[in-house]
């Protein structure tokens, strides 16, 4: 939490005669950037060749990612796991094999590119696919501007409370709190996915970056 203290037109920070009062901005935007995991999972008795079939497979999707344009460094994994599984019968436990799980983040740039890239994955291999996000590659510029709607929502429901009270309001206001902010991506329902039509269709919606301050102002009675 960001604290900024202003003194008033007369330099002085009187205790005082204070008007507290909260500002919002919300601004939404069209994105520009967009994630996606992309899953292969392998389920097979023998350990090494689910590890070599699971490598083949996510080779085999990057190649395909990539004839698309999405450049190497955009494609990472953020997940590999490797989990025993095992059925039960009468109360026994009994191997079943093994459950390697390899997770892909395809970072996209380019938006009309993402129901192809689903499709193109799905195609190659991908049997899980989750968490497809938007969001914006400059977001500090543009908290900046949801941030100067806040001070402006603050200051305008200061002036209509001294104005209600008969009071004049000093403008500028001796303290400022910057109290929270948010830049919310909107997720993708995986569900809504449909594997074999020929380009799933994914709209990006908006983005929606939002500040909230608190500020105290002074004011004196006109009396």
């Amino acid at each position: 939490m960001n604290h900024y203290t202003v003194p008033n037109r007369n330099g002085l920070h009187s205790k005082g005669h204070l008007i507290k009062v909260t500002g919002e901005g919300t601004i939404h935007l069209q994105p520009d950037t967009a994630s996606v995991n992309l899953g292969i999972i392998t389920e097979m008795k023998e350990l090494l060749a689910a590890q070599q079939q699971n490598s083949k497979d996510v080779a085999k999707v990057i190649e395909a990612l990539r004839k698309l344009g999405i450049p190497a460094n955009l494609i990472q994994t953020s997940d590999y796991r490797i989990e025993t599984e095992y059925d039960y019968d009468q109360g026994k436990q009994l191997f079943r094999g093994y459950k390697i799980n390899h997770l892909l983040q395809v970072k996209i740039e380019d938006l009309s590119l993402i129901g192809k890239v689903v499709d193109t994955a799905v195609q190659n291999g991908v049997n899980f696919v989750s968490n497809i996000q938007f969001s914006l590659k400059d977001k500090d510029s543009f908290y900046l501007q949801a941030l100067n709607l806040a001070l402006n929502n603050a200051t305008e429901k200061a002036k209509t409370i001294a104005s209600n009270l008969n009071v004049t309001l000093i403008p500028t206001p001796s303290t400022v709190v910057e109290a929270g902010s948010t830049a919310q991506p909107i997720p993708f329902q995986a569900e809504a996915l449909m594997k074999g039509t020929s380009s799933t269709p994914i709209e990006p919606g908006q983005v929606k970056i939002s500040a909230v301050i608190a500020a105290e102002f002074h004011f004196y009675s006109n009396i």
